[in-house]
């Protein structure tokens, strides 16, 4: 199904009962990974699992949002999107200072395990990728759906590569090293979605204030028409 439905003068915003069964399933994928690589990732101590397993809770939630506000105002999802964006903001800052602290700390992670459950959050995220594929240019709403999956994806290909490395050293640095670089992909990811929400915002503010203003005009025609008497 093309991800425009049918409408075509403007971006994709969910209107579509195929897209809210494919973000239902999305997001069951999501709350599941969220279990299974947490405990692994403390397990094997690994920082980059944990990191993983923190953005699958994130998107099952987020994902929860968008599906909350489908056919919402373009306000109303837009600040869905901002809020999501704010999230991932935090999500990364946080990422960020628990790998500093994890630096001091010490410790070397259980590379087998990474490499297996890594592999198996990659499974599941190119899933949802695919799931997903047709609708990545959406509203910011969408849009952030489609970043968040295509992020995780990402996360799971470079964790299985800090595995070769934690393995190939027998040192924590490239857990680290990696959990650092996803960090940094939830901090851009969350700037991409809070321009476009805050772009999104503006335009439906713009509408509000048109609506709010022409709607006096826009009722002296029908009700001229129909029933506008004078005695």
């Amino acid at each position: 199904m093309s991800a425009s439905c049918g409408h075509s003068h403007g971006p994709f915003d969910g209107m579509s009962d195929t897209y809210k069964q494919r973000l239902w399933m999305v997001i069951a994928i999501n709350a599941v990974m969220f279990v299974v690589e947490m405990t692994a990732g403390q397990l094997a101590r690994s920082q980059a699992l944990q990191a993983d397993a923190l953005d699958f809770f994130a998107d099952a939630v987020t994902y929860g949002i968008s599906l909350a506000v489908i056919g919402a105002s373009l306000k109303t999802r837009s600040m869905a999107a901002a809020a999501k964006g704010l999230s991932l903001l935090c999500m990364g800052l946080f990422v960020f200072g628990s790998t500093i602290w994890r630096v001091f700390e010490g410790g070397v992670p259980e590379a087998p395990v990474m490499g297996v459950i890594g592999f198996l959050a990659l499974a599941a995220n190119v899933a949802s990728v695919l799931l997903l594929m047709s609708y990545k240019d959406g509203d910011a709403n969408v849009r952030s759906v489609w970043l968040c999956s295509r992020n995780d994806a990402i996360g799971n290909v470079i964790v299985m590569i800090a595995a070769l490395g934690v393995w190939g050293t027998a040192t924590a640095w490239p857990d680290l090293i990696v959990a650092g670089i996803m960090a940094g992909l939830f901090l851009s990811s969350s700037i991409q979605i809070l321009n476009q929400s805050w772009r999104e915002w503006k335009a439906g503010e713009a509408i509000t204030v048109e609506t709010s203003c022409c709607g006096p005009k826009a009722v002296v025609k029908p009700a001229g028409s129909h029933h506008h008497q004078h005695s």
